[in-house]
């Protein structure tokens, strides 16, 4: 290698990186004291400043009793006779029936 392949660091491009990286701190710490969320996310509310709609996510037992329900209906859902839409025709069928029903069809295997 020759000496001239090799340049030293220059104290102007030292002084540059030492210059961004404080004008980067500064940065960040004027935002960070001058910035607020123009509005609080729902799961940050109080229970009683939320919207009808978001009211299971007040609390941990409102959102595990609403997992609950939902659970439950799917289970009913899945595991009982009814009408889905009966002017239409349509029936809702606990699942092992219908699997029962698809396999009887002939020619539902292509």
């Amino acid at each position: 290698m020759s000496d001239a392949s090799v340049h030293p660091a220059r104290p102007v491009s030292l002084f540059t990186i030492v210059f961004l990286l404080v004008l980067f701190a500064a940065f960040l710490l004027v935002v960070r004291y001058f910035y607020e969320p123009s509005q609080t996310l729902p799961q940050n509310l109080a229970a009683e400043n939320m919207p009808k709609e978001l009211e299971w996510r007040a609390t941990p037992e409102s959102r595990r009793k609403a997992l609950a329900d939902q659970r439950e209906a799917e289970a009913k859902q899945t595991s009982t006779y009814g009408w889905t839409d009966q002017a239409a025709g349509k029936v809702q069928l606990p699942i092992d029936r219908a699997m029962e029903l698809t396999a009887k069809q002939p020619g539902a295997r292509k």
